[in-house]
């Protein structure tokens, strides 16, 4: 059992967030979510932000610090789509991912590394995705932003690195959640054939590597992309 951690996960009502969310809990950790409606799993703080807006995060911040103490894990993994392919895409849906996607957890991550350097000791985990590095037709706005993600988490390590603070992303790949069910069969089953383990993931195969990410047992690995994709983005 690693040390009981202060750990907030942005977006952690459903999917993968909300899978995080409940193997910190089960793990015995103090566990806040951010949401933008709705609530997170029993056992979690739920308070109301959205990534986008400075203040909101401000006030969810000194809340979470205020009932569970200052933040020593951040899981930056509140992220939206806006699918289309380049030529019909607008102005509007690029700049709506990058927003959400990338600006957003600049400025949690901003606000959540100040009191890691006070207490000499962070774990950040940006929640990345295979197309960062694999690319995907139709997502030139979400492969942007989460390859992005790879460039930050290595120049937090680099610049934080000395303070007891790891940085690294963990980039799954198709996952069971509500997102994937709504695709036609068909489909699912040509993603599937691309993917050498043949299947999705369970959420949970997803939490199990981001809770081991802010252990005590991986205290050296900074600056990594894990995949967690069943071999999809092999050689990314």
């Amino acid at each position: 059992m690693s040390t009981a951690r202060t750990v907030l996960i942005t977006g952690g009502n459903r999917g993968i967030g909300r899978s995080i969310a409940e193997e910190f809990i089960a793990q015995g950790h103090r566990v806040a979510v951010t949401v933008r409606s709705g609530s997170g799993p029993d056992g979690s703080l739920s308070v109301v932000a959205d990534v986008t807006d400075p203040s909101s995060l401000d006030k969810a911040f000194a809340e979470v610090e205020e009932k569970l103490g200052p933040i020593e894990v951040l899981v930056a993994n509140a992220g939206i789509t806006r699918d289309t392919l380049l030529m019909r895409m607008t102005d509007e849906e690029f700049e709506e991912v990058i927003n959400t996607n990338l600006n957003g957890v600049f400025r949690v991550l901003r606000r959540a590394t100040k009191g890691m350097i006070k207490a000499r000791f962070g774990r950040v985990i940006l929640i990345g995705s295979v197309v960062g590095l694999l690319g995907s037709a139709g997502q030139v706005n979400y492969s942007a932003a989460k390859s992005a993600l790879v460039g930050m988490a290595r120049s937090v390590t680099r610049e934080l690195g000395a303070r007891g603070i790891t940085a690294n992303v963990v980039a799954p790949g198709f996952i069971d959640t509500d997102m994937t069910a709504e695709l036609p069969e068909a489909q699912q089953e040509d993603y599937k054939k691309r993917i050498p383990a043949g299947r999705f993931a369970a959420p949970q195969e997803v939490a199990k590597v981001v809770a081991w990410l802010a252990g005590d047992d991986a205290a050296y690995i900074s600056g990594a992309v894990i995949p967690v994709d069943g071999g999809l983005g092999m050689g990314h």
